[in-house]
């Protein structure tokens, strides 16, 4: 089976490399064959180097892992981002059914509206509140209409040693500063990408075998916590290694740290339906942030 990934460069897609490397996935039926591509192999706003890609290689699987992803920056960029996150995941979704190909597509807890009190199940009403998430939804919308063999995965607050994230972010401010302000009224399900990309290995088996049930899921950590309880984790772990953190702390709310994009006041994510699905555990993001740690300070 042959299976490409989209976004080789970001943080999800270096992951998957990795991972990909280190153990090609087996079924009983099919060996699997991956290729990884970069913007300079398939620029996704090349509406035809993308069809050339189905045209050269013809793949089985398309792992999109690929996408504008900088929250902010997308309410001054929309179009850029709804070619990214939309019209090229449109196309992906049509050139799939086309040829047959399975999409494997990463999309986001910013498609919900932040009012939940309780886990996101993939069956809540969708409301997104800003570009990025509306883009975003736009793309699941789309490989909907076309009907093809589609595996949606929903996942949040996604971190790892590779790329630019929370985790690095705080490293970083804990290096330069003695004190650090962090959101506390704003919750989520922290997820470590190397989790992600071992779940969406996982699935591929299902795939081969003719067993997958297709449809949205999500997949994300394994408990529900602040931006500045997520802080609290990754300097206590730090902190374990010797580490430099600040000397304080501070719990401040959304009003306290305004930014141009909203922010989803909960966007918790329920990975019960991805789990009872295909028998794998949520991410376990404190680990997570261990293992990262343990990388990023070698």
């Amino acid at each position: 089976m042959k299976i490409i990934v989209l976004g080789r460069s970001g943080q999800l897609g270096q992951c998957l490399l990795e991972q990909f490397s280190s153990s090609e996935p087996q079924s009983n039926d099919a060996t699997f064959t991956t290729q990884l591509f970069g913007k300079s192999e398939c620029d996704l706003t090349n509406f035809h180097q993308i069809r050339e890609v189905f045209l050269t290689h013809s793949p089985d699987v398309i792992i999109n892992a690929a996408a504008y992803t900088a929250v902010d920056a997308a309410e001054d960029n929309a179009v850029l981002a709804d070619n990214l996150n939309h019209k090229a995941v449109s196309l992906l979704a049509e050139l799939c059914y086309e040829f047959d190909s399975v999409l494997i597509h990463i999309s986001t807890d910013y498609v919900f509206d932040g009012r939940g009190t309780t886990p996101y199940l993939e069956s809540a009403p969708t409301a997104p509140q800003g570009v990025y998430g509306t883009t975003k939804l736009l793309g699941e919308q789309a490989i909907a209409a076309t009907k093809c063999k589609q595996i949606i995965i929903r996942s949040a607050w996604i971190f790892s040693e590779h790329g630019s994230n929370f985790l690095k972010t705080m490293l970083r401010l804990g290096d330069e500063r003695d004190h650090i302000r962090v959101v506390d009224d704003q919750y989520g399900t922290p997820t470590y990408a190397q989790d992600l990309a071992r779940a969406i290995i996982e699935i591929l088996p299902y795939i081969a075998n003719k067993t997958c049930p297709w449809g949205t899921y999500h997949y994300a950590g394994n408990s529900t916590v602040s931006w500045f309880e997520f802080a609290q984790q990754i300097f206590s772990s730090a902190k374990a290694l010797s580490l430099k953190t600040p000397e304080k702390l501070s719990a401040i709310a959304t009003t306290e740290y305004p930014t141009p994009a909203p922010r989803p006041a909960y966007s918790a994510l329920s990975t019960e339906l991805f789990t009872g699905t295909f028998a794998m555990k949520p991410s376990d993001w404190r680990a997570g942030i261990d293992r990262t740690l343990a990388k990023v300070t070698k």
